[in-house]
C-alpha cells in the first residue's frame, strides 16, 4: 500500500478519518509557543529557512498542541514578503515551480469529512518569484521549469492555514525532483539561499519519520516506536553536528529505510538544509522549536534554520 492508497484508507474506515486526525498528537510536545500579534513586515529581512512537520490532512480543522505551535510560530521570524513551499506531496521528473498568479487549493486526500473539502486558502501566487527560482535552480545546472496549472497541496496549505490564516502572504510551490540522490536536494536548496536576503522565506513541508503502515492511530498517547525516535534523534544529532553528506544518504542511516520506506517526506528537510547553508556550505544555527510523534511512527519535529 503507497501513501495515497493509504490516505484513501484513512477516511473510508480501514483507518477511519478520526484517527488520522491523531497524527497532530504527541506524547512528547514541547509547550505551544506564546501568541500574540504578528510581526509587521519588514522590508526584505534576512529570513530563516523552515521545516515544519503537516501529519494528518485533519491538522487544518483539529486543534492539538501541534496546531497551536504553528499559530504562534510566526512571532519568531520576521514576516516574509513570500513564501517558497518544498511539499512532499509534490514529486516530478525536473523541479517545477508554481506560476499561477492565483493557484487552487489542491485536495490530494479521500474520503475525509467534508469539512475539509470546503477549505480554500486563497494566497496569491508570486508569478516572477517563481520565475526568478526556475532561473536560480537553471543556473546552478539543475533542470527545472514553469508550471502554470499546479495548485497548492495540503502539505503546503494545511501548516500555512495555521501560521497565515489571513492567506495574504504570497506563496509558489516548488515540487520534489523523483529519480535523484539526496544530495540534488541538498543543491538544489543551495541554489536557492539568496532569495533569504529578499524577504522570501524558504518552507519546507514533511515529517522527519514518516511510516503509516506501521503507525498505531489508535494509540495517540503511545510512546513512540524505539526505531523511529532512533532515527529522529539521529536527524537531530546529524543537523546540530551540520553533517550534510550523512543527511543525504538517508538509506544508510540507522533504521532509515523503516522511517521512510519512501523518501518524499523526507526530502524537503535536505532542501531547508542546502538553502541554509548556501552555496559555500556554511554552517547555520539550528534549533527545534517543536518535537514529538504521533501515531507512534509519525515525527512532528520541526527545525529553524537562522
Amino acid at each position: 500500500m503507497d501513501r495515497r492508497e493509504f490516505l484513501k484508507a484513512a477516511g473510508a474506515g480501514v483507518i477511519g478519518a478520526e484517527a488520522a486526525a491523531l497524527l497532530g498528537c504527541s506524547s512528547r510536545e514541547p509547550e505551544p509557543a506564546a501568541r500574540g500579534r504578528r510581526e509587521e513586515p519588514v522590508s526584505n529581512p534576512r529570513m530563516p529557512v523552515l521545516f515544519t512537520a503537516h501529519g494528518s490532512p485533519m491538522n487544518a480543522v483539529e486543534k492539538n498542541r501541534f496546531t497551536e505551535f504553528l499559530e504562534g510560530w510566526p512571532r519568531q521570524f520576521p514576516r516574509p514578503r513570500a513564501i517558497l513551499c518544498v511539499s512532499a506531496h509534490w514529486e516530478t521528473p525536473e523541479l517545477a515551480a508554481t506560476t499561477s498568479p492565483r493557484p487552487e487549493t489542491v485536495h490530494d486526500f479521500w474520503n475525509f469529512p467534508e469539512e475539509l473539502y470546503r477549505i480554500r486558502y486563497p494566497a496569491p501566487g508570486d508569478p516572477a518569484l517563481a520565475e526568478k527560482v526556475v532561473g536560480l535552480l537553471r543556473g546552478a545546472g539543475l533542470f527545472a521549469h514553469e508550471d502554470g496549472t499546479r495548485g497548492l497541496d495540503h502539505g503546503t496549505w494545511s501548516p500555512l492555514r495555521r501560521v497565515y490564516p489571513e492567506a495574504d502572504v504570497p506563496v509558489v510551490q516548488l515540487s520534489l525532483s523523483t529519480g535523484v540522490p539526496g544530495s540534488r536536494h541538498v543543491q538544489a536548496g543551495q541554489a536557492l539561499a539568496s532569495l533569504r536576503d529578499e524577504g522570501i522565506l524558504i518552507l519546507g513541508s514533511g515529517n522527519l519519520v514518516h511510516n503509516l503502515l506501521a503507525a498505531r492511530l489508535s494509540d495517540p498517547s503511545g510512546e513512540p516506536e524505539g526505531w523511529a525516535e532512533t532515527f529522529d534523534d539521529w536527524v537531530r544529532e546529524r543537523t546540530l553536528a551540520w553533517d550534510l553528506d550523512a543527511l543525504a544518504a538517508v538509506e544508510k542511516a540507522p533504521f532509515g529505510r523503516e522511517s521512510h520506506p519512501t523518501a518524499e517526506h523526507y526530502w524537503p528537510l535536505l532542501v531547508c538544509a542546502g538553502a541554509a547553508a548556501g552555496p559555500s556550505g556554511a554552517r547555520a544555527k539550528v534549533s527545534f522549536p517543536h518535537e514529538g510523534f504521533a501515531g507512534r511512527t509519525i515525527s512532528m519535529r520541526c527545525v529553524a534554520f537562522a
